[in-house]
């Protein structure tokens, strides 16, 4: 599933309008975003947890020319899904 099709689902759901499940799709959005930059974790009960985990600089190998090369430390975000959610699948 995609955005598109998650608002298609939201606007039937909510028997609203395409625009008005549009904006909600993207207000959910904006504030998990916004949630992870501020308190580094958003956790929504029955769902999941989105959370920011540090990856260790590390070697890796350029496909092309089979180079070593270096990797830099960087931050990224995980999903951990709740136990519902693991249950619905």
């Amino acid at each position: 599933m995609n955005k598109v099709e998650l608002t298609v689902a939201v606007q039937k759901t909510l028997d609203s309008t395409k625009a008005d499940a549009e904006r909600a799709v993207n207000a959910v959005i904006d504030a998990v975003k916004l949630g992870v930059k501020k308190t580094k974790t958003v956790q929504l009960i029955g769902f999941g947890t989105f959370k920011i985990s540090n990856r260790k600089a590390r070697t890796g190998v350029n496909p092309k020319t089979g180079a070593k090369i270096k990797i830099k430390a960087s931050k990224t975000v995980r999903f951990v899904p709740g136990k519902a959610f693991k249950a619905a699948i």
